[in-house]
């Protein structure tokens, strides 16, 4: 499960109380159905509690070589066992050749492994991690994180992470919380969070998006696009239309004229080029709209840089819009 949300919605908040580092005001922490935390005290201190923790600081031991910072989590075992397990995981995070280095002496990704293998050591049932990779490259950041949750799956341990980013969420998850303000405002799989955000606030934070508004007149709202259908919003009020750019279509203007309207994409209108980039895998065209000087982004698969001051015309598909009252 990912905990997902803007900075200050309480993700490690939520996940400090899990591992008992904070009392809760009021409700109760429960791990694999044994009450670990209530409101009157703490019945469960961390290390009882069989969880595994990797915070944004990784906090290794400076004065303990790679290896025994591993070996650390495994106090108790008989030295056979220790040695065993740590090399087998550090073979796994690729860190075995470093076992006599000390943290200053590896990167801040390599870091990042040894942290993850001394937290799997004791073979937790449940992993708590909170951004561990947003210090990472983008490159090395995707590797770290798969390499991750495959020993995580391989070991069969379930899995909280927090992450302020939709992509990784979308990324790394069988299951999303998305947070606002201290809750949990809609959770499900990514696909479903993704694609029936409960309110304007969660598409917005979920992707990039483009917004357009009009008066609700039984139960449909006229725009600039043509009449978008708004069941069960009441005459009078304000509907606000939150547009993804990839849903946005673009069409060439043909002298001073558009495409004709469908139902699928309604009615076009008309706006002049500002500015165009060619992101990678995609193109995303800013807008600048004829009807009321507002700035659309539409991206576009591939190459498509179309220069700036030049009129096309933008069509919305229908049935990928999320229609909500406007605050």
């Amino acid at each position: 499960m990912c905990l997902l949300g803007p900075s200050g919605c309480g993700k490690t908040t939520a996940l400090r109380l899990i591992a008992g580092l904070e009392v809760p005001d009021k409700g109760k922490v429960i791990i694999n159905n044994c009450l670990v935390s209530s409101d009157k005290n703490i019945l469960k201190e961390t290390p009882d509690r069989g969880i595994g923790i990797v915070f944004q600081d990784l906090s290794l031991f400076p004065h303990l070589n790679i290896f025994q910072n591993v070996s650390y989590a495994l106090n108790g075992f008989g030295n056979e066992m220790i040695t065993e397990r740590a090399n087998y995981l550090l073979e796994c995070v690729g860190m075995l050749q470093f076992r006599e280095k000390y943290p200053h002496m590896i990167s801040g990704g390599e870091q990042q492994r040894v942290a993850i293998a001394r937290a799997l050591a004791p073979k937790p049932k449940l992993m708590l991690m909170d951004e561990p990779f947003t210090s990472l490259d983008n490159r090395l950041r995707d590797e770290i994180r798969d390499l991750t949750l495959s020993l995580l799956s391989e070991e069969g341990t379930s899995v909280i992470i927090v992450t302020h980013d939709p992509e990784e969420a979308m990324k790394v998850s069988d299951s999303i919380a998305l947070m606002r303000e201290g809750s949990i405002v809609q959770k499900g799989a990514p696909y479903n969070v993704y694609n029936k955000p409960v309110d304007s606030a969660a598409a917005k934070f979920l992707s990039n998006y483009n917004k357009i508004q009009g008066k609700v007149n039984n139960s449909q709202t006229e725009t600039p696009f043509g009449l978008f259908m708004t069941p069960g919003l009441q005459n009078g009020l304000t509907a606000e239309i939150i547009i993804r750019p990839q849903h946005l279509k673009i069409d060439f203007d043909r002298n001073g004229k558009g495409p004709n309207p469908t139902s699928e994409h309604g009615i076009a209108a008309r706006g002049e080029v500002v500015r165009s980039r060619f992101l990678g895998k995609e193109s995303l065209v800013e807008l600048k709209m004829e009807f009321d000087q507002s700035i659309l982004k539409a991206s576009v698969p591939g190459v498509f840089l179309p220069p700036s001051g030049i009129n096309l015309w933008i069509s919305v598909r229908r049935d990928r819009c999320f229609v909500f009252v406007k605050d």
